[in-house]
């Protein structure tokens, strides 16, 4: 596997106020309603990172909701640490079901493994105009049946609105001329398919910065970057975006 470098990381939250855009990293708050964990995997300084490509991505679909519905599109997840996921696999949550982490329905990926440690899996909700969540049914990391996509038990508003979010990623991704999916088991979850997220190697706290680091800030040697460096590079997704507008 390839090693993705740090460079490309970008915090997404430079593009607020900017885009129609917010970001609310759920796991950085023990008591956040949204936080099934019940404890701060991140920690209080932590960002939300994102791969650069994956940027380019959720900034084009929010683009696109809010021309068409003047919706804002909430990023609630996206780099997630080989190190979080040994830290979620020892909640009391997840060792109380043990079924989320078992074949062939498994909802946590274990170690390592899915998109989120690559920066390459994003989660999302989306905000209406005054700023309350459209109805999807569920809410994010709802560990139910009714959280999959082809769940049909809702009423017709609620599955146009799953459809409206996916649409929305898939064509923005076609366009960009990446590999996407929607997650089966979350409507919430993006990301690159196996195929592609697999070629690169996952982050470790330890392969990264201290400023990128999630579960705490280790001096590890490695150079932060300046805010020069992200300035430019969100710009260079930036005009990858309006290219394709």
């Amino acid at each position: 596997m390839k090693a993705i470098s740090p460079a490309d990381l970008i915090p997404m939250d430079i593009f607020t106020g900017r885009e129609p855009i917010k970001t609310d990293l759920v796991y950085a708050q023990k008591n956040h309603p949204r936080n099934i964990f019940g404890t701060e995997l991140y920690h209080n300084k932590a960002r939300l990172w994102a791969h650069k490509d994956i940027a380019a991505i959720t900034l084009l679909t929010a683009r696109k909701l809010n021309k068409e519905f003047g919706y804002t599109l909430e990023i609630q997840d996206c780099l997630r640490t080989v190190d979080v996921q040994e830290a979620m696999q020892e909640t009391n949550i997840v060792k109380a079901h043990p079924e989320w982490c078992m074949e062939p329905d498994r909802l946590l990926a274990p170690p390592g493994a899915g998109g989120h440690p690559r920066g390459m899996a994003i989660d999302v909700r989306i905000l209406d105009k005054d700023g309350k969540e459209v109805d999807m049914g569920t809410p994010f990391d709802f560990m139910e049946e009714s959280s999959h996509r082809n769940y049909t038990g809702f009423s017709k508003e609620i599955l146009e609105n799953r459809k409206t979010l996916e649409n929305a990623f898939l064509d923005s991704a076609d366009k960009l001329e990446f590999p996407f999916i929607g997650l089966s088991s979350e409507w919430w979850d993006f990301r690159f398919p196996p195929d592609y997220a697999y070629q690169f190697e996952p982050f470790r706290d330890a392969d990264i910065p201290p400023q990128m680091q999630m579960t705490s800030e280790i001096d590890n040697n490695i150079p932060d970057f300046n805010q020069e460096h992200f300035d430019k590079l969100a710009q260079n997704i930036l005009n990858v975006v309006n290219e394709n507008i």
